[in-house]
């Protein structure tokens, strides 16, 4: 049997953030969750350390420690998506408020003490939010490059374009600035883009599915997808909506459900009409180095089944 991965999982919980985060800790015979970090970006900094503490107890699991980290991007003000989410960021079904802690800790002191203290190259980031924190730790200890095993992340779009602006995505587009420090680090990259989560669509059935499971974590997700759900139905006119941050903890659990190419990805920090554009380099005309795998292709039904499973354990 193969060693648990070492994670962190760095978030802005959000419905789907807490689809990831089940999934995570319904794989823990596969995954160590050495901690959560949180950043503002779907809700504001001390909703989404207030969520990510509720997911914890939801799942049984108040040993993992929560950190929280940077309430605003680097250089922007903050942009959140309530609009999505609700005023809590996990609206739909009733939580109950956190009783375990949130740790002292600054998140980013936690990602460079980790980093530095776990051998390296053992430790993956799961990034599910705006980079901030990530870009903070790498300004603070450059030498945790090194150390990095790989980011996979949830980011960016390219043949899709953007979901919060025509060009941008929303998690790059909070903190295209931070985004630009990461991709530029030279730590390996999984990029899961909106070209991927949009066709992981919460499909009736799908959705069904989870509910049979019946336990409160399970019926507290369905709530959750159901909220979540409308804001896309509306827009995009699907059955469902596109359930993004699962697919990074999936990619995990069963890479071959993906597929994709390495590229070069540049982030747009400048342009007023496209700031937080990844600028991907798909068909490799421009000689740039490689920087990140970029994802394009899923199988769907596998990856729900997965997650189905997943949620079942808890």
């Amino acid at each position: 049997m193969s060693p648990r991965r070492k994670i962190i999982i760095d978030t802005d919980p959000g419905q789907d953030d807490a689809a990831a985060i089940m999934l995570a800790f319904g794989s823990a015979a596969e995954l160590d969750l050495l901690g959560i970090t949180t950043v503002a970006g779907n809700v504001p900094l001390k909703l989404t350390a207030r969520n990510a503490r509720i997911l914890c107890e939801l799942c049984g699991r108040p040993d993992v420690k929560v950190f929280a980290g940077a309430d605003a991007p680097l250089q922007r003000p903050l942009v959140t998506a309530e609009h999505v989410h609700g005023k809590t960021g996990l609206d739909g079904p009733e939580l109950d408020e956190p009783t375990m802690p949130l740790q002292a800790q600054h998140a980013v002191d936690f990602l460079v003490d980790t980093l530095r203290n776990e051998p390296a190259g053992t430790v993956t980031l799961c990034a599910l939010g705006p980079l901030t924190n990530i870009a903070l730790a790498l300004q603070k200890a450059p030498e945790i490059v090194g150390r990095v095993a790989e980011i996979v992340m949830m980011g960016g779009g390219f043949f899709e374009g953007g979901n919060i602006t025509p060009a941008a995505e929303f998690n790059i587009y909070v903190d295209p600035e931070a985004a630009d420090i990461v991709f530029k680090s030279g730590i390996p990259i999984v990029m899961m883009p909106l070209d991927v989560t949009h066709k992981v669509l919460t499909l009736r059935t799908r959705v069904d599915k989870l509910k049979t499971i019946g336990t409160r974590p399970a019926k507290a997700l369905v709530e959750m997808l159901e909220f979540f759900e409308r804001f896309d139905v509306e827009k995009y006119g699907s059955d469902g909506g596109p359930l993004h941050d699962p697919t990074v903890i999936a990619y995990l659990l069963r890479p071959g459900l993906f597929g994709g190419r390495d590229c070069n990805v540049e982030i747009e920090t400048a342009s007023p009409l496209t700031v937080g554009m990844t600028v991907v380099d798909w068909w490799q005309v421009t000689g740039r180095q490689h920087n990140a795998r970029v994802m394009r292709d899923i199988d769907a039904d596998g990856f729900f089944e997965l997650l189905t499973e997943r949620v079942a354990r808890l």
